[in-house]
């Protein structure tokens, strides 16, 4: 296919290749593996300057995504690339390979840099879905940083660069400048621009942002930095957000109640307790879907409360009339329950990528976590709902960008299931704040 860009590619494109260290914070759906690869394509075959890309990406975009790519448009035939998955041969055979770009999942990263036995003697390093490097306690980042200084250039690209807010940018940021522009420790980064929000003795719990920190931090990044909505520069399709409201019944309120408020409930003969508030926050969540998980021995088994979103659900998949839907779910559970109700499909391969996209998937499921960025599913349909929701506004908006995107014909149409004075309520209040 020929490529015929639009006027912010060019641009996005020409910053790659006037600036050593690139951060592109571009909305879903706005191009930006094409972007940087006829960027990598014009420094490798033009300008001479690169002749080793090393491509860091979540596991399904790094095996479909950035492949498909490179064969989709004519300009970059010329690009040999390797794709660094699979089992530890696999893997070795592919880094061998003669090649000017090397794609590896980012669970792979600490066994490339320390465990291969291969040189990194990469000249650039793509960094896609630079979000994932957000923790700096993180052993992908800590490995990264250790050989960063090797590499004469860098680009990091997402859609969502402070998903929980501006702290996050100080690890993302860092590991593309080695802590120039926002400093080399996090100490440094709170104390000049955040103060203690929340806090317990000497433990401080979350930090807010001095009045103009924010224009000040962004003051700091603009020279590596170029930011873009996808409204701003697209035509795109209406994207509507529907909420569907459930209830349960008393008995079962009761019983999350219970939950909620002491942190136990006992359903027939079956005590089950949280041990801390993040796992009550887990098991608030589960219950709103209707089933929970619980220790038997050493064995995790599933009781089920309620089938209020199962019925909702039906609701749903019925009023689309055949058209293609596609459900995010969370738990294994609740994809358990749904496969029990439903003939669903699971898109996990580049089979079934390919399939949604022919529409010969009536019913999908997808999980955000593990296909939430990267994934072109907007030929496939326009309908997605939200089963189970996630606290995660970067997996909720990465997941709803695999429909809403350039391409997508159709107004998409994006269904929230929401079981009333539940947990749910604070997770949509939630996300709409992080926006």
């Amino acid at each position: 296919m020929k490529y015929q860009p639009h006027e912010y590619q060019n641009y996005a494109t020409k910053f790659i290749v006037d600036n050593p260290i690139s951060a592109i914070f571009l909305d879903m759906g706005l191009g930006k593996s094409v972007i940087t690869l006829t960027a990598i394509n014009e420094l490798i075959y033009d300008r001479f300057e690169m002749s080793k890309v090393l491509v860091v990406a979540p596991l399904r975009v790094a095996r479909d995504t950035w492949p498909q790519e490179i064969k989709k448009w004519e300009h970059l035939n010329n690009l040999k690339y390797s794709v660094v998955v699979g089992n530890v041969k696999e893997r070795r055979m592919a880094l061998l390979r003669k090649a000017d770009i090397y794609i590896i999942n980012r669970e792979n990263l600490e066994w490339l840099i320390e465990k291969s036995n291969i040189n990194f003697n990469y000249d650039m390093l793509v960094l896609d879905e630079l979000s994932s490097f957000k923790s700096r306690k993180a052993k992908r980042f800590q490995v990264l940083k250790k050989v960063r200084p090797s590499v004469r250039r860098i680009v990091g690209l997402t859609g969502t660069p402070a998903p929980n807010g501006l702290m996050d940018l100080w690890a993302e940021i860092g590991i593309l400048d080695l802590g120039v522009r926002l400093g080399r420790y996090i100490s440094q980064y709170q104390n000049k621009y955040f103060r203690p929000d929340k806090w317990n003795g000497q433990q401080i719990f979350s930090w807010k942002p001095l009045v103009g920190a924010e224009k000040e931090i962004y003051k700091k990044i603009e020279d590596i930095t170029i930011s873009m909505k996808c409204v701003d520069y697209l035509k795109m399709p209406e994207c509507i957000i529907n909420k569907i409201e459930v209830e349960m019944s008393e008995i079962e309120y009761l019983k999350y109640k219970a939950m909620k408020n002491d942190m136990c409930m006992q359903v027939k003969e079956i005590l089950i307790d949280a041990i801390n508030a993040a796992s009550l926050s887990g098991k608030l969540l589960q219950l709103s879907n209707g089933a929970i998980y619980f220790e038997e021995g050493k064995e995790r088994k599933v009781i089920q409360l309620h089938d209020r979103k199962l019925d909702a659900l039906e609701d749903l998949i019925e009023s689309a009339n055949g058209k293609p839907v596609l459900i995010a779910y969370w738990y294994n559970h609740d994809l358990q329950r749904i496969k029990d109700r439903f003939s669903v499909e699971e898109i996990k391969s580049t089979s079934s990528i390919e399939r949604w996209n022919k529409g010969e998937i009536p019913i999908a499921v997808i999980h955000p976590a593990s296909a939430g960025h990267g994934l072109n599913l907007q030929e496939g349909g326009n309908i997605l709902i939200w089963f189970g929701l996630t606290w995660s506004l970067e997996l909720y908006q990465q997941t709803n960008a695999r429909l809403w995107r350039q391409g997508q014909k159709n107004c998409v149409m994006v269904y929230q299931i929401i079981t009333k004075g539940t947990i749910d309520e604070d997770v949509i209040k939630a996300i709409k704040k992080k926006m």
